[in-house]
């Protein structure tokens, strides 16, 4: 083998691999508000842990943690709202779009509350959002 072919094949052992990152480009048909609850459930069960330490580091981790579980929030319901609802959905629930609109401007605001009323607000909205897209799925 010649010697550039061999450093070639060396360099693609030691060469990291790269990280692709995708929800389901199939798409794969597994959606589920569950997924972006969950995250809401974090945000503010942080929310309640940041109101009750008096401990500046603990806070901070719990700023973190919080906005990236928010992010997620967004992530999950963005995935929901462009890749399984169709416009038959939205036009037997005209409602979708402002709430999708308001879950994810309470998602983003999560991000910038340590308030676990407003934790409590998203939850709300994602409630809604489950019950519309548990009756999509009936039917």
């Amino acid at each position: 083998m010649p010697m550039i072919d061999r450093l070639i094949a060396l360099v693609d052992r030691i060469r990291p691999p790269e990280r692709v990152h995708a929800h389901c480009d199939l798409p794969c048909g597994v959606y589920d508000p569950a997924q972006a609850r969950i995250e809401a459930e974090s945000v503010k069960a942080v929310q309640e842990k940041y109101q009750g330490s008096d401990d500046p580091v603990f806070k901070g981790r719990c700023i973190h943690i919080k906005e990236e579980r928010a992010d997620m929030v967004k992530h999950h319901l963005w995935v929901l709202w462009t890749d399984y609802f169709k416009p038959e959905h939205l036009a037997k629930y005209p409602e979708l779009h402002q709430l999708f609109w308001d879950a994810t401007k309470a998602a983003g605001a999560a991000k910038k509350s340590q308030d676990p009323a407003q934790g409590e607000q998203l939850l709300g909205l994602i409630a809604d959002i489950d019950k519309i897209f548990w009756a999509t799925k009936q039917g």
